[in-house]
């Protein structure tokens, strides 16, 4: 089989409808493709509606709300094929997406994980698409505003890497999980997505183990998609719950620098590093909670 598409469900039966179908209007590869739909305890409709509307569709019903990484793990085991697609329920594919990439892949076998362009509603490419690490300088030049006020500098601007083509092919660290598109023997040497990471962070996680393995991580603009971001389920427009994604966003950077970048570093540096963490979750929450109405 050729490609395994796996696409999680947690209470965006609506969105979900319109993904799927867009998946299935595209021009298929030239060998087998499946489709997964892993449901995070959504307790909604979708389910029946997937059956309805799309009975070639595979479910997975979770009992639990397992997160990005524990959903989308309960795909990957299952999965069948030689390509593997982390595809969000908030996207729109275009009709060439899915050949030009399995035929990207196939062309340039030293590629573990792939992206193609992942635009915005209004045209824009989704900054979290193209990626460097958040090493502690990128990380510092980004939440200080460095990266907004000179966003194609290479020593400034190392997080979203804003200095690049965005119209050819090149090298990144990380594409975002609305679009992650994976070689299944690179994934089987890296390893699954790691649970540790509910939310956020566990695709930059698997990127850096990707690469660490000796694969090559590319942005292919051949074809793109549409990623209707904050329309989903895990972006909520509660004051609780934008609280605790912003507490989850923070948590994650923590977990993946104690997980990377702990001994690469020297200890002071990491509570410098930890400290500002904490101060710019404390800032974000506070603004949250004074001007949310």
């Amino acid at each position: 089989m050729d490609l395994s598409i796996i696409i999680i469900n947690y209470k965006t039966e609506d969105l979900t409808r319109q993904t799927l179908g867009a998946v299935f209007k595209a021009d298929p590869p030239a060998g087998k493709m499946e489709v997964i739909l892993v449901d995070n305890h959504s307790q909604d409709e979708t389910p029946a509606m997937i059956t309805h509307q799309f009975p070639q569709v595979k479910q997975i019903l979770s009992s639990t709300n397992l997160g990005f990484a524990g959903g989308n793990n309960l795909g990957l085991r299952q999965a069948k094929g030689r390509y593997l697609l982390l595809l969000n329920s908030d996207t729109i594919i275009d009709q060439d997406c899915l050949v030009k990439m399995v035929d990207y892949m196939d062309k340039n076998p030293q590629v573990g994980l792939s992206t193609c362009r992942v635009e915005l509603a209004d045209g824009r490419i989704d900054p979290a698409s193209h990626r460097g690490f958040p090493t502690p300088w990128a990380s510092l030049t980004y939440y200080l505003g460095l990266e907004k006020l000179f966003p194609h500098s290479p020593l400034l601007a190392q997080y979203h890497q804003g200095w690049k083509d965005l119209t050819v092919v090149h090298k990144i660290d990380s594409p975002a999980g609305a679009f992650f598109f994976l070689r299944k023997s690179a994934l089987n040497q890296a390893g699954l997505l790691d649970e540790a990471f509910f939310m956020y962070g566990e695709d930059l996680d698997l990127a850096f183990r990707i690469k660490k393995a000796g694969w090559q991580v590319m942005y292919v603009p051949i074809t793109k998609i549409t990623h209707l971001k904050g329309a989903s389920g895990l972006n909520s427009s509660t004051k609780l719950q934008r609280i605790t994604t912003t507490q989850s966003f923070f948590d994650a950077m923590k977990l993946f620098y104690q997980k990377h970048y702990r001994k690469k570093y020297f200890f002071l540096l990491k509570w410098c590093v930890f400290f500002g963490i904490n101060i710019i979750k404390f800032i974000k929450i506070l603004t949250i909670k004074l001007s949310w109405k």
